[in-house]
């Protein structure tokens, strides 16, 4: 049980239970509507604007939004806001008007499904297999945020319990009503997400005294050291025998937790947030250190402390190293510093994950508009929409709705800096804050939000990643044995049997998945790997009339395993998390392997790239009569 787990009053579960009970019936209630295949991908072609915006909001800001940007916050500072304000909301428009036509208008129901259109069958297949196997990773990790971060630290509940329990509701009504259940619960838990999001955002402001005192305290605190300690000295299990060997050894203590095992067993393994008087003089000598070995100490913050934070790590785990019979059992997991907690954009050099050129390039300019603009579970919904315009204004409103999240979801985090300083898993931050400030009611409307955050994100990856396996992948090995494709009742019957094995498997993935020690960095690392070749290929296929199937091929592979390699190198770039200087690079490398060999390899004919390159579309009326009919 997590040290603010708590229990719901009386009020609170009713608010759940009705919650779970109006989602389930809602869900359900559009099977009827589900005809075929199209009625259960792309909901019919019958959805509005507003629909569409909403679900997009609700799908992309789930709850590991809550837990994970606030943690990134409560560690980092405010310039984790910036992949909402940088990346987003500018992406979405980018999107509107340059991709989301191209993809409504060629009457596709999966983005592989366009990009096999445009280059070739192979191109199609591993885009499709890609996205099949991350959105299916992604799902175990929501599913595991919800039992273990959320159920468990809140309330006690067994992870298990609650994930099994998500499986059941989500999977039934997502293969009963499929993307028409999916958009229109979204619309509802979008209301209900903001509602509690504010209250959230509103009682933390007024515990802290508002933004003028949370800074003041917040840089008033004291650099941190969290450490790990496996112990293996038996008269030292109970944490205060712990915590008096830690202060043996030197350190103020400022918190020592004892690590359970999912089921609540105690293991022999301790967190423990310390700081001393002495602490800034270790840091201060680590500077005589390193200036007496001729590395001068740079003026810069940033660079001082890169240089800084390695040794003052050794000279930590040296002092711990005999609480735990040696060195090897001693993990020191942070070195804290809060001067740069409210800069919105990082020095270049920082040793923090967001440096302003990786989120201005590798953010803004790639990983950004490659989400917006190529993951399945955000352009689904515009597929969906009953008009080019209701799928171009459905983007807009969403990004509209974007710009308020967050200050729904970073803010809290920074607040609990001063509210509870040493949580030793910052991803934390927000369920303690739901257990220690909100009253009864309130905390039942916020752990509905909550939620709905994250069945919104499990319900659209579910139909996303059962869109994408039945149309690319099962579709196409249906096709090239028979020598026909498969039929609409045919794909509907395979989109709902995936459907049912994709949400049991990411249940019993989600342990083993949800193990990731950095759930955000963990995903927008995994996004990289991919999404700088993908944005490059889509981009080039629709502005450049010349880009062939050979050379989608090869910027696809090749910048796959670019982006492979360059994950698996150290030190090639200022940043421990170098995620977003990785998507930039990607880009550039998958963008000239395109260009190169497009240019090696035969023109592609103009029957084939009818209606999909930007040039034709505008000028050339036949392509316009063309696209009408496929519209019609």
């Amino acid at each position: 049980m997590g040290d603010t787990a708590g229990t719901l009053a009386g009020i609170d579960i009713v608010i759940v239970l009705m919650y779970m009970v109006g989602v389930f019936a809602l869900g359900t209630f559009f099977g009827k509507y589900v005809k075929n295949a199209g009625d259960f991908f792309v909901a019919s072609r019958a959805l509005p604007f507003w629909a569409i915006g909403m679900s997009i909001v609700v799908s992309d800001i789930g709850a590991m939004d809550f837990v994970a940007v606030a943690g990134g916050a409560y560690t980092d500072g405010i310039a984790v806001a910036n992949f909402d304000w940088i990346g987003s909301m500018p992406a979405m428009v980018f999107a509107a008007f340059v991709f989301v036509p191209y993809f409504w208008r060629a009457g596709v129901y999966t983005i592989p499904e366009f990009l096999g259109r445009r280059y070739n069958m192979a191109v199609r297949v591993i885009h499709g297999g890609i996205w099949g196997v991350f959105l299916l990773t992604m799902l175990s990790l929501m599913l595991w945020v919800t039992g273990d971060q959320l159920s468990n630290t809140i309330l006690g509940w067994n992870p298990y319990v609650v994930i099994w329990l998500m499986v059941a509701i989500t999977g039934i009504y997502t293969f009963s009503g499929g993307l028409s259940a999916v958009v229109m619960v979204d619309v509802v838990q979008l209301i209900i997400m903001f509602v509690g999001g504010i209250a959230l955002l509103a009682l933390s402001m007024w515990e802290v005294g508002g933004p003028a005192e949370m800074q003041r305290k917040v840089a008033e605190l004291e650099p941190r050291i969290m450490v790990e300690l496996d112990v293996g000295d038996e008269r030292l299990i109970e944490e205060n025998a712990v915590a008096g060997a830690l202060t043996g050894a030197g350190f103020e203590v400022l918190k020592t937790e004892r690590v359970h095992e999912p089921t609540g067993e105690p293991t022999n393994r301790f967190f423990a947030r310390v700081t001393s008087v002495e602490l800034p003089q270790v840091l201060r000598q680590v500077q005589v250190d390193l200036d007496d070995k001729g590395k001068r100490m740079p003026k810069n913050e940033a660079r001082r402390m890169a240089l800084i934070r390695p040794e003052a790590k050794r000279v930590v785990t040296a002092a711990l190293a005999p609480l735990c019979s040696g060195p090897e059992h001693v993990e020191v997991t942070e070195l804290t510093t809060y001067g740069g907690h409210f800069k919105i954009l990082l020095p270049h050099d920082t040793d923090k994950p967001y440096p302003w050129t990786g989120i201005v390039f590798g953010l803004g300019i790639v990983l950004a508009i490659a989400y917006m603009s190529g993951n399945q579970a955000v352009v689904q919904r515009t597929l969906g929409a009953r008009s080019e315009w209701d799928a171009k204004g459905g983007m807009l409103f969403g990004g509209f709705l974007k710009s308020f999240i967050p200050l729904m979801v970073a803010v809290p985090g920074l607040c609990a800096l001063v509210v509870a300083p040493d949580l030793h898993d910052a991803e934390r931050a927000v369920p303690h804050m739901i257990a220690t400030l909100l009253p009864p009611g309130l905390r039942g409307l916020m752990f509905v939000a909550l939620f709905a955050a994250l069945m919104s994100s499990v319900d659209s990856t579910l139909n996303s990643s059962s869109t994408i396996w039945t149309n690319d992948l099962y579709g196409r090995l249906v096709e090239a044995i028979t020598g026909r494709p498969m039929s609409e009742r045919h794909g509907l019957v395979m989109g709902r049997a995936f459907t049912m094995v994709f949400i049991i498997l990411a249940g019993i993935m989600a342990p083993a998945v949800g193990k990731a020690e950095t759930l955000y960095v963990f995903v927008q690392t995994a996004l990289t790997i991919f999404q700088g070749p993908t944005l490059a290929i889509l981009l080039l296929g629709i502005v450049w009339r010349r880009a062939t199937r050979w050379g989608g091929l090869a910027g696809l592979v090749l910048g796959v395993c670019f982006t492979s390699v360059l994950n698996c190198v150290d030190g090639l770039f200022p940043s421990d998390d170098p995620f977003l200087f990785i998507a930039w690079w990607s880009f550039v490398f998958s963008s000239l392997v395109t260009i190169v060999v497009s240019l090696m390899t035969q023109r592609e004919p103009d029957e084939k790239i009818r209606g999909l390159v930007w040039g034709q579309v505008m000028k050339d009326g036949e392509i316009q009569r063309v696209l009408q009919e496929r519209v019609s």
